[in-house]
C-alpha cells in the first residue's frame, strides 16, 4: 500500500539517487590522494626531512596498506564524521572546514538572494514590456544582458574592485571586515547569474501571458497587477526555481575564484592553499563538502519542485 504512494517512490528514487551521488563523490576524493603527483608526506615535512621520519608518518597515516584497504578505512572515518588530519597544521580536517565553512555559505547565500531579488521583477518588467509592444528597452536589456552574463566572474571582480575601491574607495579593496565587504564579493557572483535568471522569467513569463487563462483572467476585468502577480507570476517560476537551484550549486563552486580574488576567509583560499601545499587530507576534505552542498542544493530544488507541481513527483515515480 505504501510502496504505491508515488510520494514514498518519489522519496526512495530521490535518497538512492543522493547515496549513490555521495558514493561517486567520496570514491572520487578518495582516489585524488593516489592520482596527484608528488609525495603529500615529503611534501608536508619538507625535502630535508630524513627517510625515517617519512617511512613513519606513511605508517601512521596508512599510506603503506592495500588501496582496498586505505579505501575501507576512508569511508569508517568518514561515517564518524573524521575528515582526517591536516598535513600542515596537524588540526582536524573538520575543524578547518568549520572555521571557514560559514564565510563561504554566506557570501553564496548573499549572492543566490541578490540574483533572484533582482531576477525576478527584472525579468517579469521586460515580459510585459515585451508583450506590450515596448520592444526598445526588451532589445536594450536582452541585448545587454547577455553580453554581461558572458563576462567571466573573476574579471567582473577585477572590474568592481577597479571602479569602486580603487577609483571611487567606496568599498574594502579585500578581506572580511564588515558589511562593507560583502559588497563587491556578493556582487561579482550575482550579476551575471541574476540577468540569465531574468532572462529566463522573462521568457516564462511571455509564455504563460499568452495562455488562455490569463485572457479569462484579463476578460474578467481584474487588475494588471492581479494578473501579473495572482496568476502569471506564480506558473512561470517552476523553470526559475530549477535553474536558480542548480545556479545555487554554481555559486557555492564559484566562490573558490572569488574568494582567492578578495581574499575571503573562506573554503576557496582553503582548498587553494592545501592545493599548493599538497595537503591531500584537506583537499579531499573540502571537496567534499563542496559536493555535498550541490548535492543538497539539487535534492532541495527537487522536492520544492514536487510540492510545487505534483505532478512531477508522480511521472519520475
Amino acid at each position: 500500500m505504501t510502496a504505491g504512494n508515488p510520494w514514498v517512490r518519489f522519496a526512495i528514487r530521490r535518497a538512492s539517487q543522493l547515496l549513490l551521488s555521495v558514493l561517486v563523490l567520496v570514491s572520487a576524493a578518495f582516489a585524488m590522494i593516489h592520482v596527484l603527483p608528488g609525495d603529500p608526506v615529503r611534501a608536508a615535512l619538507g625535502p630535508t626531512a630524513p627517510l625515517e621520519l617519512i617511512n613513519q608518518r606513511r605508517a601512521a597515516m596508512g599510506l603503506d596498506d592495500p588501496l582496498w584497504l586505505q579505501y575501507v578505512h576512508y569511508l569508517g572515518h568518514l561515517l564518524t564524521g573524521d575528515l582526517g588530519v591536516s598535513m600542515t597544521s596537524g588540526l582536524p580536517v573538520s575543524d578547518v572546514v568549520g572555521a571557514r565553512l560559514g564565510s563561504t555559505v554566506g557570501m553564496a547565500v548573499l549572492a543566490f538572494a541578490v540574483a533572484v531579488v533582482v531576477s525576478i521583477p527584472l525579468g517579469t518588467l521586460m515580459a510585459i514590456l515585451a508583450r506590450g509592444g515596448r520592444r526598445g528597452g526588451d532589445w536594450f536589456f536582452t541585448s545587454g544582458s547577455v553580453v554581461v552574463a558572458t563576462i567571466p566572474e573573476f574579471l567582473m571582480a577585477v572590474g568592481l574592485v577597479f571602479v569602486f575601491s580603487v577609483q571611487l574607495g567606496w568599498t574594502p579593496v579585500a578581506g572580511r571586515s564588515g558589511p562593507g565587504s560583502y559588497v563587491l564579493p556578493v556582487l561579482s557572483l550575482a550579476i551575471g547569474p541574476a540577468l540569465m535568471l531574468a532572462r529566463i522569467v522573462r521568457v516564462e513569463m511571455l509564455t504563460v501571458l499568452g495562455t488562455d487563462y490569463i485572457r479569462t483572467a484579463r476578460a474578467k476585468r481584474l487588475r494588471n497587477t492581479a494578473v501579473y502577480l495572482r496568476h502569471a507570476l506564480p506558473n512561470a517560476l517552476t523553470a526559475t526555481l530549477t535553474i536558480g537551484g542548480l545556479l545555487l550549486g554554481a555559486l557555492v563552486a564559484g566562490t573558490v575564484l572569488i574568494e582567492n580574488i578578495f581574499a575571503w576567509p573562506g573554503l576557496g583560499g582553503t582548498i587553494v592553499q592545501s592545493i599548493l601545499a599538497k595537503d591531500y587530507p584537506t583537499v579531499q576534505g573540502v571537496v567534499l563538502v563542496y559536493g555535498v552542498g550541490v548535492l543538497l542544493v539539487n535534492l532541495v530544488v527537487d522536492v520544492a519542485l514536487a510540492v510545487l507541481d505534483p505532478r512531477s513527483a508522480v511521472r519520475e515515480a
